[in-house]
């Protein structure tokens, strides 16, 4: 991953590394709060040798001290030395409780002794230590002195350790820096890793990852689509309306190199979005004009006739049949350019039926009666309807719910239609947020409603609209002058400068101009 990768996944999942962050930080700052203070006592002592005047003799002096000294750092949390501190302070605790609450040290190549005493009351933290200083005094003199002679070692108190003011622990800035560092570590961690792990498929990059067919499509999500999932009039300048025509646009496209007359719009699962993309994508043609043929050929869980308001207990399974024909059940929808072909009875068999001769014989025929015949199918992965008849007809349009489907599952849907040999039109992402990165869909662009002449007036003084009128009352009449801007032939007929007009032959399936099957002259 590259550092523009990981910034994207910053700006993506923003929330939960500030929600991570905080959680720490509180957690640090409730700990401190809740902690309580201890404070530390430090006295220290100098250890030293009775010796002779002479150089050598503070010279031995001097390196037995250094030695002894480690020994003597270890004695003074000892019950030795510990139980007449007690004794003498009356503390109630054991010498290897007191124990815990004291430590020593010794700085490198040094006769000192540091003393070092935690408690929770400042007072009796600096009493421990110096009754410790004194107790290790009085038990080193003790140990090493010999039989009937004085101590050859003096340890003396250099510092008495005096009441701490301010406390040791627990230290509020530090633990809230930590806490705000682990917090930022963890958050970046888990956003990072949460991007690898999560395989859902968002946008187009996303479904780059497993297929070189094109989003031919980004169908945005809208609120309203859960209430009316079908286009109206209504909103005709919606952005999810603006995605149908980009959608329409994109597949006239498809059709100038192939005859793209039926096609299957599929998906990998339940729920993406398939059946109301089918009926859109069908409005929104016949919409421009072309005579367009809606067949529901889910005959496992139809819903074509159920969004779109129609009977649909006569249908597709009818004809295949035999007990209808085509014209018996397709039924007209709004202006009359859509016919809707309901799916029928629910069948024992409908793979059977949908991969029969009959069905292949049924698709050639209404493709000679209809400019473009869509047919709402099944999902991919729980059956195998969609990619038998991707192979009757000129593709698929395989519908991605964006947020919901995951790449391995796409990649397995697209793998079905390939085995089959069935062509992948391409893919439309479904329900995808407006403030997707690259996406621009959103920005509104509707028509302005038409300013009145009262509300122009209002924008004006009244002294610059009475001037204004005035200035038309008393304006003649301007000659308009056409001009042309086609050039003229040097000589001869216009024809045989610019050539002959083109004849067209045949009629558009596909709106705006000859492609896909209109033939040039």
């Amino acid at each position: 991953m590259e550092l523009q990768d990981y910034i994207g996944i910053v700006r993506k999942r923003w929330l939960s590394i500030a929600l991570i962050t905080l959680l720490f930080v509180s957690g640090a700052l409730a700990a401190t709060l809740l902690a309580t203070p201890t404070f530390q006592a430090h006295a220290q002592v100098y250890v030293s040798v009775r010796s002779g005047g002479s150089t050598a003799d503070l010279l031995q002096g001097s390196n037995f001290t250094q030695r002894q000294v480690k020994s003597y750092v270890e004695l003074a949390s000892t019950p030795r030395v510990l139980t007449p501190v007690i004794e003498h302070l009356d503390i109630a605790t054991t010498p290897d409780a007191l124990a815990e609450q004291v430590s020593a040290d010794a700085p490198l190549d040094s006769t000192l002794i540091n003393i070092r005493v935690t408690d929770t009351d400042p007072q009796a933290a600096s009493d421990i230590a110096n009754a410790v200083a004194d107790s290790l005094a009085t038990e080193v003199s003790a140990i090493e002195k010999p039989s009937g002679e004085p101590s050859p070692v003096v340890i003396s108190t250099v510092r008495t350790a005096a009441t701490p003011q301010e406390s040791t622990s627990p230290n509020g800035k530090l633990n809230v820096s930590l806490g705000l560092v682990v917090g930022l570590a963890l958050g970046l961690g888990f956003a990072v890793l949460r991007e690898i792990l999560d395989t859902r498929v968002r946008s187009e990059a996303d479904a780059r990852k497993v297929t070189d067919s094109s989003v031919v499509a980004t169908i945005l999500h809208d609120e309203e689509a859960l209430k009316t999932p079908l286009l109206s009039a209504a909103s005709t300048h919606s952005p999810r309306s603006e995605s149908f025509r980009r959608l329409r646009t994109n597949l006239q496209f498809l059709d100038v190199t192939d005859d793209l007359q039926t096609m299957v719009v599929t998906s990998s699962l339940p729920g993406e979005g398939k059946s109301t993309t089918a009926i859109n994508l069908a409005i929104t043609l016949a919409d421009a004009g072309t005579r367009v043929l809606l067949i529901d050929a889910d005959l496992r869980r139809p819903s074509v006739a159920r969004y779109m308001g129609i009977e649909g207990n006569a249908g597709l399974t009818t004809v295949l049949i035999g007990r209808a024909t085509v014209d018996d059940v397709v039924q007209p929808w709004a202006s009359g350019q859509l016919h809707v072909l309901p799916s029928g009875q629910i069948p024992p068999n409908p793979s059977e039926l949908l991969g029969s001769r009959t069905m292949a014989d049924l698709l050639a025929m209404l493709s000679t009666r209809y400019d473009v015949v869509i047919i709402d199918t099944p999902p991919l992965l729980p059956v195998t309807d969609a990619a038998i008849l991707a192979r009757l007809t000129g593709g698929a349009i395989v519908v991605a719910g964006a947020h919901l489907i995951h790449q391995g599952e796409l990649k397995q849907s697209l793998g079905a239609l390939e085995a089959v040999g069935a062509r992948v039109l391409g893919l439309v992402l479904n329900r995808v947020p407006f403030r997707t990165p690259g996406n621009y869909a959103y920005y509104d662009y509707a028509p302005l409603e038409p300013t009145s002449e009262k509300r122009r007036s209002r924008r004006m003084s009244a002294k610059t609209a009475d001037a204004a009128r005035t200035i038309d009352a008393n304006r003649p009449p301007r000659e308009v002058v056409r001009v042309s801007s086609r050039r003229q032939a040097p000589e001869g007929r216009v024809e045989d400068f610019f050539g002959e007009p083109p004849t067209t032959t045949g009629s558009n399936r596909w709106p705006g101009g000859p492609l896909g099957g209109d033939e040039v002259r």
